[in-house]
């Protein structure tokens, strides 16, 4: 049975607003109790973490009524509120630390300016993107960005190793992860090099075991993102990154063919080298066998990290030790790799499913754009940036709990590191914009066209 669906598309400027307050007035707060945990007393500088807060949301609130008044009214508020509880996790981690005299470099006050600066970059977006399908025009110039920010670490002098990884570029005085950019700078070339051949990539090929191949012909493209993946992961021994892009891909291939056997062609592809990189690397093999068995005498020393990632979420319980109470302290990288233990430790079993489901609603929020555009481009840029957050999610979160082994990527907005904050932002400005353009009522497309509302639309449900 079909059921016609009538609505009038119109801004929900209000609706985010008062969600935007209510994510300021949960971040401070958590911030408060931090601090009333830890030291029984409110902190020093909660006026300017929320006052800075506040302001914050208000020119995000301000820049989406001027440049983008039909977007999604909720993504902003999910990410303020991730980005706040993740201050606030990263308070509670560096105060214990402070504590029990364990030396820190991350604190809530250099994670609020890298805040800050991600803010500044997601309005630049808004106002300097007026159109998505601009970002089409540059699909190689994108293309060689990606390669080149990812490759940047191998440069002798540049690029550093840390954890077995060489992901990482030093310049005067301050470390990135290029990675986190180069994501974005592959989106948008995935989006818009796959939207100008999905046909061609859509034809049937010959069909084995019942799973239709594509052409020979067709397989250059998959070939030479295997290829890079590969690269990855062999010159720069990180497997989570190298997973990422190649997943990345795969999936736009899907998005952009509905073929489900892309998928299967990539997992099957992917495979080997994970098995090598499992086998003939030091640090993978070591992750592999922290994943098997992280408990034992013999390898508690090797896996301390993850053993004890696994007391902190079994000592949060249901309900949690409270913010402030826990002893994130034990936990190497509790702010960082290990921040979704530390949040579960303090938050408990609810606080951390509730966590998941505010991720789960930034990407359902991503797949509604992608389904509302009218363009393809816009279509698979929205389903690959969505992608991206929630393979993050999962692998990290999949990492810290056992079902898969650690691979080094960083939960979006809650973890700290300048670089995938930042980078994050750019993501929720281009998400801002793509929900805008799915949205906007078909009118008002057109630039000079008149700004009359949108005309009732039917939607077959």
């Amino acid at each position: 049975m079909t059921t016609i669906v009538s609505y009038t598309a119109r801004p929900r400027r209000l609706t985010q607003a008062l969600l935007l307050a209510f994510a300021v007035v949960i971040g401070v707060g958590a911030y408060a109790l931090v601090a009333l945990g830890r030291y029984e007393e409110l902190p020093a500088n909660l006026a300017q973490v929320a006052i800075g807060a506040a302001v914050l949301a208000l020119a995000l609130q301000v820049a989406v009524m001027w440049r983008a008044p039909y977007a999604d009214p909720v993504i902003l508020p999910v990410v303020v509120l991730l980005n706040l509880l993740g201050i606030s996790v990263i308070e509670s981690v560096h105060a214990a630390n402070d504590i029990y005299g364990i030396r820190s470099s991350a604190s809530a006050d250099r994670q609020l300016l890298w805040a800050a600066i991600g803010v500044v970059l997601c309005i630049a977006v808004l106002v300097l993107l007026r159109d998505h399908r601009r970002l089409r025009r540059y699909t190689w110039i994108f293309a060689v960005s990606g390669a080149v920010l990812l490759l940047l670490p191998l440069v002798p002098g540049l690029g550093s190793a840390r954890n077995g990884s060489r992901i990482w570029i030093s310049l005067a005085g301050f470390s990135f992860q290029p990675a986190e950019l180069a994501k974005i700078a592959f989106a948008v070339f995935f989006a818009g090099y796959l939207v100008s051949r999905r046909d061609t990539l859509a034809l049937a090929g010959p069909k084995v075991l019942g799973i239709h191949l594509p052409r020979w012909s067709d397989f250059g493209p998959i070939l030479v993102a295997w290829g890079f993946a590969m690269a990855v992961l062999i010159l720069q021994t990180d497997l989570g990154t190298s997973l990422m892009f190649f997943g990345l891909f795969v999936v736009m291939l899907y998005v952009a063919t509905d073929r489900l056997s892309w998928l299967i062609i990539g997992a099957v592809m992917f495979l080997p080298p994970a098995v090598f990189a499992a086998t003939q690397m030091g640090h993978v093999r070591t992750r592999i066998t922290c994943w098997l068995d992280p408990l034992s005498s013999a390898n508690f020393s090797s896996c301390e990290q993850i053993g004890q990632g696994l007391f902190g979420l079994a000592n949060g319980g249901l309900t949690g030790a409270g913010l402030g109470e826990g002893r994130p302290d034990v936990v190497p990288h509790a702010e960082s790799d290990f921040i979704f233990s530390s949040f579960a430790e303090e938050l408990g079993m609810v606080g951390a499913f509730a966590l998941l489901l505010l991720y789960l609603l930034l990407v359902q929020r991503a797949i509604r754009a992608a389904v509302g555009i009218s363009d393809g481009f816009g279509t698979l840029l929205a389903g690959g940036l969505g992608f991206v957050i929630a393979l993050q999610v999962f692998v990290v979160v999949g990492g810290v709990t056992r079902v898969i082994p650690l691979t080094g990527l960083t939960l979006p907005f809650l973890a700290a590191g300048g670089s995938s904050l930042v980078c994050n932002w750019i993501i929720a400005g281009i998400l801002v914009r793509l929900s805008d353009a799915a949205r906007r009522p078909a009118a008002r497309q057109v630039a000079g066209a008149p700004t009359a509302p949108r005309p009732a639309s039917e939607v077959v449900a």
